[in-house]
């Protein structure tokens, strides 16, 4: 019977022996009795099992031509155990990774955002990851003060000289240089990526030769790595500096517009990504204080 005394019936009721292998089997009828009959004596155990009860035993031993009426035996609910898992999410994942990376910065200072020291283990991005990573890339003083610097190079050597001098020139040539950042980040490594489900990131190698590093770090001005975790050509990268130098068209001087201007800025673009790769591989992140220890070693592209 249950614990409330209500008979159960198709318990099963199992008989065993010790030293023996073989076992007789009966149910309890409609009024929860049971009937082993011709058992052999000497020592056995009896195993009440039924769905939804614990399991139960009951020991004794039975003489030769005596008849044992086993006492009640009320069975109890089998306690249900789930077991639950609880493991967190990619975008999760990549949220507190890409809180580490927000707080990578070269000496301490120069934003160093777009480099994944994580290796195998880096999540890969959601669009709205990408465009916030793209966000505070662009608004850190730091990029303004660096575009500053790059203004007043130009002013110093007259490049663009439709802009003139004065502060009227240079603040045309700061306005210019900030584009150019802005864009190019923006389309390479948020909007172009996010469409081609992309990794505008440079996944740090750290291991392995100095030439298989270098040739690593050259490859990944055309090669990234895909949300899907596989290699791939670098679709965003390549045509995000394409279009940052066609749309540099709409604010250059009219004296140096044109197709030479467009090819002009994709191929510094280019040959800027293959600079700051050799960088990220070989100096900054000796300069970087909270880069993150991951797995250093991703698979070649």
């Amino acid at each position: 019977m249950d614990k409330t005394g209500t008979q159960l019936a198709g318990v099963r009721v199992r008989i065993t022996r010790d030293g023996q292998t073989a076992a007789q089997e009966v149910t309890t009828g409609d009024d929860g009795q049971f009937v082993i009959v011709n058992a052999a004596p000497g020592a056995f155990q009896l195993t009440f099992s039924g769905p939804s009860f614990a399991s139960q035993n009951y020991s004794g031993t039975l003489h030769s031509g005596e008849v044992l009426e086993v006492p009640k035996i009320t069975l109890q609910l089998a306690t249900e155990v789930t077991e639950v898992h609880v493991q967190e999410s990619t975008v999760e994942i990549a949220q507190e990774q890409m809180k580490d990376q927000e707080k990578q910065r070269v000496l301490g200072v120069i934003p160093n955002f777009y480099v994944t020291y994580e290796g195998e283990d880096a999540a890969p991005l959601n669009p709205r990851q990408k465009f916030e990573l793209a966000w505070k890339s662009t608004l850190d003083p730091i990029t303004f003060a660096i575009t500053a610097g790059i203004a007043g190079a130009q002013q110093a050597t007259n490049a663009y000289k439709g802009y003139g001098q004065g502060a009227q020139g240079y603040g045309k040539r700061y306005g210019a240089s900030y584009a150019d950042i802005v864009t190019s980040t923006f389309i390479g490594g948020a909007i172009l990526p996010s469409i081609m489900k992309q990794d505008p990131r440079y996944y740090y190698r750290g291991t392995g030769t100095f030439r298989s590093r270098f040739w690593y770090s050259i490859s990944q001005t055309l090669i990234c790595k895909g949300d899907n975790g596989r290699w791939q050509f670098c679709y965003s990268g390549v045509l995000g500096s394409l279009a940052a130098g066609g749309l540099s068209n709409a604010y250059y001087p009219d004296t140096d517009r044109g197709v030479g201007l467009t090819f002009q800025n994709f191929g510094i673009g280019l040959g800027a990504t293959a600079g700051v790769n050799l960088l990220q591989e070989f100096v900054l992140r000796k300069l970087t204080p909270h880069a993150r220890k991951g797995n250093l070693d991703p698979a070649n592209p």
